[in-house]
């Protein structure tokens, strides 16, 4: 019974609790539910807001862009309303131009039609007194012309030859005699020899055994050869004797005693080939310092730049139509002293300007430039006088001269460069230059024979006595000088010679 009364008890005690913890779920339930009700309603309203903040910043934003385009189109209308208006006052100042244009047109026809009339009359007036001058003078007015035009040229052709021969005469008396005595000077007390260099340089060996170890296994000896010395090695059937050719002395030389140590010291392969090239190029470029020097010293050239005697060194490799360069300027340096001496100059700025004058060409900046203008920069760069620069730049006339000695240095260039035997010539353009002087002078009426003698520097011609008279043959001689000047190159001047003469010849039978 008690037992009985306990399983009820605690059936009825699990009802009760299980009704409890039913209603506390539920409730809790309903409490989760009401929460989430509330939380949703929260969010629906956040959504809401943001939805109408978007909405309002993006209805402010059109009508942001609204705005700035009315403003636009405002602008717009405001430039073609302005515009239309400078059109109108434009079109308004055509019109009103047009107008006066038209008032100044028809006055212009008026006093056009007055003309017209007078230059009538004028015409009619011209030609009746033209008519009454033919029949006084009995020629027609282009004859009478013709004839003035004739006398007034001749008049005027004589007048001016007379005229120019005045001029020439009195310049001759003045400067021929004391200008021979200065270059004759000049040209007695210096005396130098002149070396030719040529394009090739010959190397002469033992035995023909030597060229191929000089040419080496598939000629890679005479490859490296050529790469390291910058010349052209030409080995050739040619008995016992290598030809190295180079347009640049230098590199010729370097090429000629790197071969003549390899083949004393008998190891040529293409590392030694580069090791000795490397020294006999150090060798040459000390001895171009000490050539340089040794020429400042013997000119009494003092104070020169370092590169300034560098470059004067290497003028020892470098030649112009065959003269040494070095030789060239050493020889212009003695005349321009000389020179200078004589005109009472300073003989010492004259030397050293006429060392330096041919500095240019043995530079290697900017070869583009003539090489009187590139040397003198070279003597401005290295701190050379105004008066020096002048006339390294002047000497072909590039730049003007501006200082007394800036003549000489041209002079004396132009007589050591000139003399004969100094400069050597291609046959083939020695005779061509020949041929051309005669040629030019044989066009020219009334010539009957032209020859050119002295190696061209003087032309004689012969013309017609009864083609050319006395004043013809001195205009003849003028006219040809001029044409040689202005269409032909050639070294000093030209003297050109007209010669007329007239011969009487009969026969005693």
């Amino acid at each position: 019974m008690e037992i009985l009364i306990g399983v009820l008890a605690f059936v009825v005690g699990g009802l009760v609790v299980w009704l409890i913890i039913t209603q506390a779920f539920k409730t809790r339930a309903r409490s989760i539910i009401r929460e989430a009700e509330a939380e949703a309603e929260v969010m629906k309203k956040e959504k809401m807001l943001q939805a109408k903040e978007k909405f309002l910043q993006l209805k402010a934003e059109h009508e942001k862009e609204i705005n700035i385009r009315n403003s636009r189109v405002l602008a717009i209308e405001n430039k073609a309303k302005q515009k239309e208006v400078a059109i109108s006052q434009r079109i308004e100042e055509y019109q009103r131009k047009k107008k006066e244009i038209d008032a100044v047109r028809e006055n212009l026809d008026l006093q056009l039609e007055l003309v017209e009339k007078k230059s009538e009359e004028l015409e009619k007036m011209r030609k009746q007194q033209v008519e009454q001058l033919e029949a006084l003078s009995g020629m027609s007015g282009d004859e009478a012309r013709e004839i003035l035009m004739e006398s007034m040229k001749a008049e005027a052709k004589t007048e001016a030859m007379s005229y120019i021969n005045d001029i020439m005469d009195e310049a001759k008396i003045n400067a021929n005699k004391e200008a021979k005595r200065i270059v004759l000077n000049t040209v007695q007390r210096v005396a130098t020899e002149t070396a030719i260099e040529n394009a090739v340089t010959i190397f002469h060996i033992d035995s023909d055994e030597i060229k191929g170890r000089i040419i080496g296994r598939e000629g890679r000896n005479i490859r490296a050869l050529e790469a390291a010395t910058g010349v052209e090695i030409i080995v050739d059937d040619t008995p016992e004797a290598i030809v190295l050719s180079a347009f640049d002395p230098m590199r010729r030389e370097i090429a000629r005693l790197a071969l003549h140590q390899l083949v004393t010291d008998g190891r040529i392969h293409p590392a030694r080939i580069e090791e000795v090239v490397n020294k006999v190029r150090k060798q040459v470029e000390e001895e171009v310092i000490e050539t340089g020097k040794r020429t400042s010293i013997d000119l009494g050239v003092h104070g020169l730049h370092p590169e300034l005697i560098k470059l004067v060194g290497k003028m020892k490799y470098r030649s112009s139509y065959g003269q040494n360069l070095l030789q060239h300027s050493r020889e212009t340096a003695n005349l321009c002293a000389i020179m200078a001496s004589e005109l009472g100059l300073n003989a010492k700025r004259a030397k050293r300007a006429g060392l330096l004058h041919d500095i240019g060409k043995v530079s290697d900046e900017d070869p583009e430039l003539p090489h009187a203008i590139l040397g003198m920069k070279l003597a401005e760069k290295y701190k050379e006088k105004p008066d020096i620069c002048n006339a390294i730049g002047a000497h072909h006339d590039e730049v003007e001269m501006t200082t007394m000695i800036a003549p000489i240095i041209q002079v004396c260039d132009a007589i050591s460069g000139a003399r004969p035997g100094a400069r050597r010539e291609v046959v083939e353009a020695y005779i061509k230059r020949l041929n051309d002087l005669e040629t030019l002078a044989l066009n020219y009426p009334g010539v009957l024979k032209t020859y050119a003698i002295q190696a061209g520097r003087e032309l004689r011609v012969i013309v017609g006595s009864e083609k050319v008279n006395d004043k013809e043959a001195e205009e003849l001689s003028y006219d040809i000088a001029k044409r040689i000047q202005t269409e032909m190159t050639y070294p000093g001047q030209v003297k050109i010679t007209v010669i007329r003469e007239t011969r009487a010849i009969s026969y005693a039978k």
